[in-house]
């Protein structure tokens, strides 16, 4: 081809032939796109999944005391009678249970959030009234933290002195700016619990009413006035709060005309304890307390788990004697790992690439192409920051797609430059030429691939919040791609000089013609000649595909499992089991996991222990929605994922078959800790109002899902709660020296005891906790002989002005849209499911 021909040729490209032209202007834009991305990638957010969280409002109301059933009609019916009017509701889901009421309403798509939560705030507060006893409803953002990772406190001292050291190191790790979320579990509020003795009551005619008054009006500190001097001004405080059991047990309770004494010491027992014995954890078989760090969702995991560490660092160096520090639930880890993974396969996929270029296009013309992708990755990490996206399993996947797109668009790019240097053409004119030659090829690829993609976008829910980011992500890599192929790249190219290949090359390249030539190409011309039955072997093998999907074959998941570090048995009791038996359960559990950690330490490597750590957790599990001594979790830290070998469903099953079943637990769920963004594999919820119905028809679900393998760890959420006693009085006993509120009063305060101060010392909390003696509150054979104050009358026992009625209600009810309901979940096997 002449001069003039290839001269006319490019002034149909002005746009590529002039950066081709000028390296100053392609160099600049090269380096503007990477320093763009260098720049933002320190500041990315690093997580696991994108943020697949809906837009929801979290209500909580607590009811002291009350049944689930009061609950619902009282707080729940209410609460959703205002806000389902409320415009953009999506969906109003409840749960009720002992004491709590909890709403989460979930806002339409597309909706305002500032907008909506005033809106739903001015719903709450247009109801007229609650329940005596109802404590204000408490809104706050739904899914706004996560955990990343906690620190095990262990010390040879009280539980109460645990705490207040616990409470010291959270105050100190918030100092961190990157620091924004610490909790302390283990513990529940401090209490100085007034446990009036046997008798008291008779002997003295003081009941915990009385006594909690006495308290509350001379235990005081409060301010009295002041005095002008000529100097100064001088405040006047009445200083008398008893703040501490000591103090406690020198105020005087009872006094007679003679000026005797008695002192709240000499009628009661004090102590400094909890309000609830349940809410206690062990560490590797100690009693310990567990700081756990969360994060927001504009915090970076991985900068968080950098600064713990460096927090826990500098405790070790002046921590109290005897007080052990560890690491624990580190959910921040895996994330680095995944992506060390992803990028390790990345790396090695362009290695590849640049190896198979290298061989057919020389080591010049392959550097340059393969150059390429790093600068398209940065300047498409640079539009992921501006769109608010962030670095996780996700992104990193799209990013991976892109790379073999993009290695498809650069061997094309390559072998049609290559082709017109082969044709004689000068360095600028083959590259103009080649990459002219290909444009409209290559962008209309671009648009295919769009096409694909992008209508992942528009899908909705949880779903389409986690797939969102594949035609961002995708969109920007390519969008950046075709800017440093049309106008960076034809620059680079220029400079290189394709001479005939010599030496190993030209052997190599004359044995691949060859056998393009020889048996590829035989087979082709037989595919053409027997189009029919190329045809017809195609439909086959697409048959075949689909009926290795439909008939079990191939399995299906929403999305893969990712192997974490932490593994979880989440136990639920039935209600009013007393914490005993759960601890005991634990403990069987517990020996269950060492004996599984012998069995599989002669697989792994150098005869590791393949459990790190062990945390129980008493009062909690996530699976229930409920609360008390009948819950518990027990956490196992392990090898990291890349250390151990076995998978951990291996693990789960051993462990499962080493503990064995347990005939009194409702529930025994082993599982990791954290659920990705496709949910559970099986979730189906019933509707209706009769809740006994629903728990039969919740029973049958149940039980048609075990018929089929691999389906475990099957729950329903409507569970029977503990079992009551229905106090009804008599006809006739009450009258207007009895009234039932007063019946009621004393029974609460005999029961549960009353509050009769609450005091800030330093940074905590007290409540000062009156009740009667364990053998008094809780003997429930005895109940009827409770004596109830009649006035002036003297003393009753309960049972000749009321009779006792046993009952048992439902632990929990869920209502969603107003309609009670019933969801059943569980997870399945995929390895061994039908």
């Amino acid at each position: 081809m002449s001069a003039e021909t290839a001269s006319k040729d490019s002034k149909q490209n002005p746009t590529i032939r002039l950066f081709a032209r000028h390296p100053t202007a392609a160099n600049l834009l090269m380096m503007m796109l990477g320093m763009m991305g260098i720049a933002v990638l320190p500041s990315m957010q690093r997580e696991t999944f994108p943020d697949f969280s809906l837009d929801t409002l979290v209500i909580t109301a607590v009811y002291p005391g009350a049944s689930t059933a009061s609950v619902e009609q009282a707080v729940v019916q209410r609460i959703e009678e205002a806000v389902e009017g409320v415009e953009g509701v999506a969906e109003v889901r409840s749960v009720a249970q002992e004491g709590l009421a909890t709403l989460t309403v979930e806002m339409a798509e597309g909706g305002d959030m500032t907008v909506f939560q005033a809106d739903v705030q001015a719903a709450l507060n247009s109801i007229g009234s609650f329940p005596s006893g109802v404590e204000d409803p408490v809104m706050e953002r739904g899914g706004i933290s996560s955990a990343v990772v906690s620190i095990a406190v262990q010390g040879s001292m009280p539980a109460t002195d645990l705490r207040s050291y616990c409470e010291q190191l959270r105050r100190l790790l918030l100092r961190d700016p990157d620091v924004a979320l610490v909790d302390v579990a283990g513990f529940s509020d401090r209490q100085l619990k007034v446990e009036l003795r046997e008798g008291v009551a008779t002997q003295y005619g003081l009941s915990v009413d009385s006594v909690a008054d006495i308290i509350a009006s001379q235990s005081l500190d409060m301010p009295a006035g002041s005095i002008e001097t000529r100097e100064s001004e001088i405040l006047v405080r009445l200083s008398e709060e008893r703040r501490n059991a000591a103090e406690l047990s020198q105020l005087i309770a009872l006094e007679d005309p003679s000026g005797g004494t008695l002192t709240l010491g000499d009628i009661a027992s004090i102590r400094d304890t909890f309000e609830k014995g349940e809410e206690k954890l062990s560490f590797n078989g100690e009693r310990a307390g567990l700081l756990t760090v969360n994060k927001t969702k504009d915090q970076d995991a991985l900068r968080i788990l950098a600064r713990v560490k460096e927090f826990l660092s500098a405790q070790q160096a002046v921590k109290p004697e005897g007080v052990t520090l560890t690491l624990t639930q580190d959910r921040a880890s895996v994330i680095q790992e995944r992506i060390d993974l992803l990028i390790e396969n990345g790396a090695q996929g362009l290695v590849l690439v640049f190896g198979v270029m290298w061989l057919f296009f020389g080591v010049r013309l392959a550097f340059w192409v393969a150059a390429g992708l790093p600068v398209s990755f940065l300047g498409a990490f640079f539009i992921m920051e501006s769109m608010g996206q962030t670095i996780n399993m996700m992104t990193m996947v799209a990013l991976l797609m892109a790379l073999g797109l993009l290695m498809d668009d650069a061997i094309v790019l390559a072998e049609n430059v290559a082709a017109e240097f082969e044709r004689g053409k000068r360095p600028l004119d083959a590259v103009v030429d080649g990459v002219s030659g290909v444009a409209a090829g290559v962008f209309s690829s671009f648009l295919t691939t769009l096409a694909i993609f992008v209508p992942l976008a528009f899908l909705t829910g949880t779903m389409g919040k986690v797939l969102l980011v594949i035609p961002i992500v995708l969109s920007a890599v390519l969008t950046v791609s075709l800017v440093e192929a049309f106008l960076i790249l034809p620059n680079h190219l220029s400079h290189v000089e394709l001479g005939k290949p010599v030496g190993w090359r030209a052997r190599f390249e004359a044995g691949f013609d060859s056998f393009r030539q020889g048996p590829v190409g035989r087979l082709a011309d037989v595919a053409v000649d027997r189009r029919y039955l190329t045809l017809g072997l195609t439909l086959g093998l697409f048959i075949t595909s689909v009926a290795a999907f439909s008939g079990g074959l191939l399995k299906f998941e929403a999305f893969p499992e990712t192997e974490g570090n932490i593994v979880q048995l989440r136990l639920l009791l039935p209600s009013g089991t007393p914490l005993r038996r759960t601890e005991e359960i634990a403990a069987r559990a517990e020996a269950a996991l060492r004996r599984t950690d012998e069995r599989l330490r002669t697989v792994q490597r150098e005869g590791q222990s393949l459990v790190q750590n062990v945390t129980t957790r008493f009062n909690y599990n996530p699976d229930s929605g409920e609360a008390g001594p009948h819950l518990a979790t027990v956490t196992v830290d392990l090898l990291p994922a890349e250390e151990r070998v076995g998978r951990l469903d291996e693990l789960l099953a051993v462990w499962r078959e080493e503990l064995g079943p347990l005939s009194d637990v409702v529930v025994a769920n082993f599982t990791e800790p954290t659920t990705g963004p496709a949910g559970f594999a099986i979730e189906v919820r019933l509707r209706g109002e009769d809740l006994e119905s629903l728990s039969e028809a919740a029973q049958r679900t149940i039980g048609w899902f075990e018929e089929y393998d691999g389906v475990q760890n099957l729950q329903s959420d409507l569970r029977r709660g503990k079992p009551e006693v229905l106090v009804r009085m008599r006809p006739g006993a009450l009258s207007t020296q009895l009234q039932a509120q007063m019946v009621a009063s004393q029974l609460q305060s005999a029961l549960s005891g009353r509050i009769a101060r609450e005091l800030f010392v330093g940074s905590e909390d007290y409540e000062v906790q009156v009740e009667l003696a364990g053998s008094e509150a809780n003997s429930v054979s005895d109940l009827e002989y409770f004596q109830v104050s009649l006035g002036d009358q003297g003393y009753a026992p309960l049972g000749t002005i009321a009779t006792l009625e046993p009952a048992r209600g439902f632990s929990r009810i869920g209502r969603v849209d107003g309609l009670r309901t019933v969801t059943i979940t569980g997870d399945v096997d995929t390895e061994v499911a039908n």
